[in-house]
């Protein structure tokens, strides 16, 4: 489904945009569908949230670099309903740690998407061997406190 949008500004960084509730409802699928967006040629996954009774999808920093736009912008948005497994790619050094700590294993693996890819980015993009065990550290004390 294609619709046209203004991309909105709340505070310093964050943007997104409203999508229309017959989009949702076209998709067919629940009220906060995982998605794929494209935007300028540019497509990434997301989800679409429900906030403050509209539908909002987020565009990160990340991607309105990537895709060229920024808030007060006006886009076209083509967006489809996301049915890929969501896997996030392990790094060797954080498997390393998990392989060690059963509890810390099954907590991570509990997590969400999302709640994975916090973990995993720090790690994955360290530049220095010191910062990605440094990273690992920080994930597995995360995990075996809860505080995830």
């Amino acid at each position: 489904m294609r619709f046209r949008t203004k991309v909105l500004r709340a505070g310093k960084t964050a943007t997104g945009v409203e999508v229309p509730a017959r989009v949702v409802d076209a998709l067919g699928s629940s009220k906060r569908p995982l998605v794929r967006v494209t935007i300028n040629g540019y497509t990434y996954r997301s989800a679409i949230a429900p906030m403050g009774g509209v539908f909002m999808l987020g565009i990160s920093e990340e991607v309105r670099g990537k895709a060229g736009v920024a808030g007060g912008d006006t886009v076209d948005v083509d967006i489809e309903l996301d049915t890929q497994p969501r896997d996030v790619e392990v790094p060797p050094e954080l498997a390393r740690a998990l392989a060690k700590d059963a509890e810390a294993k099954k907590l991570f693996e509990s997590l969400s998407f999302s709640g994975k890819t916090r973990l995993v980015a720090p790690i994955a993009n360290g530049k220095t061997a010191e910062t990605r065990e440094r990273n690992v550290a920080n994930a597995m004390e995360a995990l075996r406190t809860g505080k995830v």
